[in-house]
């Protein structure tokens, strides 16, 4: 059994409770205007060049067996650039190799009451695989968390939900057509399988993206509060406000982004406020 990650990180604390291996799945679904991690949404590898980096050398261009003139993705550019500005993004693992990364930590979970969580993209495409990594986890006495988007079938979930003690549930826009505009689809299979999982009884933490011009408003937030306790009572909720860290990555892809404000602390404190 085998898929396409992008990253695999180590003691990340703001993926669950405790310390965490975060596991970045590639492939997504959705088109988040802010996204950033705009690698994470082609399932394919890619090559990433950061033209900032670049000291105009000429290694990548000798060792590149097309002389960059196309790629075949070989990662000769990439491993010969003594400034790292290129990156192959993206290769497929083994469930075995997965797990050898993870267990690397065991003794930092079982101390911090930390765990392994399976992010992206959207973990969920990658449904056999992501299920036969759960259960490995589970058999190794790990704690595993799920972070998705939920646009996905519910039957992938179902398929998951004995072998995943949490969900890390993206809600992004309340209003529908809002929803369609920056995140590219409708947002009614997103809050149904919401509700699903809480029928489940599965423990949910809600993370809401704070993009200032889209829906930093207290009238969305009071909706998304509507449509959260309408349906359950997750453990947590938390406010992520935007930040730009990512945009330098969109211009290694060859691709433009949408610019957006960052949010003020004070604004956030308002909005957090709602919640609370």
């Amino acid at each position: 059994m085998s898929g396409t990650l992008f990253n695999i990180q180590r003691f990340c604390t703001d993926d669950g409770p405790g310390i965490r291996t975060t596991v970045f799945f590639k492939g997504c679904n959705l088109r988040c205007a802010w996204c950033h991690n705009p690698e994470s949404q082609s399932s394919d590898v890619q090559l990433m060049f950061f033209a900032d980096k670049c000291i105009g050398c000429g290694k990548c261009s000798k060792k590149c067996p097309n002389a960059l003139e196309s790629c075949q993705l070989c990662g000769n550019c990439a491993l010969y650039c003594p400034e790292d500005a290129r990156e192959i993004c993206g290769r497929e693992y083994s469930a075995d190799e997965v797990m050898d990364e993870i267990l690397k930590d065991r003794a930092y979970y079982e101390a911090s009451g930390g765990g392994v969580t399976f992010s992206g993209g959207e973990c969920i495409l990658q449904i056999d695989f992501l299920c036969e990594l759960l259960k490995l986890c589970k058999e190794n006495g790990i704690h595993t968390a799920v972070d998705t988007a939920g646009y996905v079938e519910y039957s992938r979930f179902e398929r998951i939900l004995p072998y995943t003690d949490l969900f890390l549930y993206d809600l992004k826009c309340a209003d529908a057509d809002l929803h369609k505009k920056y995140v590219g689809v409708d947002n009614t299979l997103i809050i149904e399988n919401l509700g699903r999982l809480f029928d489940a009884k599965k423990e949910i933490w809600i993370r809401i993206p704070v993009i200032p011009t889209v829906n930093d408003t207290e009238q969305e937030m009071l909706a998304l509060r509507q449509i959260i306790s309408s349906r359950g009572r997750p453990s947590r909720i938390e406010l992520l406000p935007y930040h730009a860290m990512g945009e330098h990555k969109y211009a290694a892809l060859g691709r433009e982004k949408m610019s957006f404000p960052v949010p003020a602390d004070e604004k956030m404190q308002i909005l957090k406020n709602i919640f609370s």
